[in-house]
């Protein structure tokens, strides 16, 4: 039985086909835990049990842990409070029903930077790495999967890209690092979880195939979508306005920019990229089948 979180968003959309695609031949049975059963596809709510609530409800996660062998854990970003109040309050739970229910392999979605100098003031991504020791002392077997950015953080400035021809962050424009798809991330968990021969507590990097700039993203852009596109850089204290003023809660915002800030200090280069620690999608292929779409639509 493996359970799976979040089955409804980013990751967890990708993740959910492949799991399916492949339990008659493994001989799995799938349970997902979902707020609202509704959002998923009929022809997949035919196929799985669903748990309803929130994981991190203790009382949803006990049910839902129940005759467990491997659990797929990410916790959402609730903007209301502070990271390490939004990571701890949802995994606490969690961590005592993985113990209580003997589950046995947890596969979790975390961040780059554990080791690096800047992991302990890296706002969202540091309470992300005590998620993971939190889920480690339980004695599971973890696998951690350590991500850089996501492309799909691009989708938050479609409508920048489409009426301005721009795209903003706080980093230096030529600063290369590491970006991912979410369907690479869904890839690498779903054989984790249906490969059950793995032990201990380990970090997997998922990185995809080359490190970009912003300048090269915009290069990128400007060819996959027939028209101008340029980065603009943001100051921290402009991004930490302007996130204040769509109503986020402040703590939780100052994570966002102390994540934003390691980020432009290195925290997601420290890990070199092998045939396991690359993933394939490039960004030229992701533009052309995501980006394209949702900037010209």
């Amino acid at each position: 039985m493996i359970v799976i979180t979040a089955p409804t968003g980013n990751i967890g959309r990708h993740l959910l086909p492949l799991l399916l695609e492949a339990a008659p031949t493994h001989d799995e049975e799938l349970r997902v835990i979902a707020r609202d059963p509704a959002r998923l596809p009929d022809a997949v709510r035919e196929r799985v049990e669903v748990v309803i609530g929130s994981h991190g409800d203790t009382e949803v996660v006990d049910r839902a842990f129940e005759g467990a062998d491997a659990v797929f854990w990410l916790v959402p970003p609730d903007s209301s409070l502070a990271p390490a109040d939004v990571w701890s309050s949802f995994t606490r739970p969690a961590a005592k029903a993985l113990a209580a229910h003997g589950v046995g392999h947890v596969v979790g979605v975390s961040a780059l930077g554990r080791g690096t100098p800047v992991a302990d003031r890296a706002g969202l991504v540091t309470a992300s790495l005590a998620m993971d020791d939190l889920i480690a002392r339980t004695g599971v077997a973890y696998r951690a999967l350590a991500n850089p950015s996501f492309f799909e953080n691009l989708l938050e400035e479609a409508d920048s890209i489409r009426e301005k021809g721009v795209f903003t962050d706080v980093v230096d424009a030529d600063r290369k690092a590491p970006l991912v798809a979410v369907a690479d991330i869904a890839a690498v968990a779903a054989r984790l979880l249906l490969d059950r021969s793995w032990t201990g507590v380990e970090d997997v990097p998922v990185l995809g195939p080359q490190d970009l700039s912003p300048n090269d993203l915009a290069r990128i852009m400007t060819e996959q979508l027939g028209r101008p596109v340029r980065y603009e850089r943001q100051s921290i204290e402009d991004l930490r306005t302007t996130l204040v003023g769509y109503g986020l809660d402040e703590a939780f915002v100052q994570g966002i920019a102390d994540m934003k800030q390691a980020k432009d200090n290195g925290l997601d280069i420290g890990v070199t990229r092998t045939a396991d620690t690359a993933s394939p999608t490039t960004f030229e292929q992701w533009c052309a089948q995501t980006l394209r779409p949702a900037v010209l639509s």
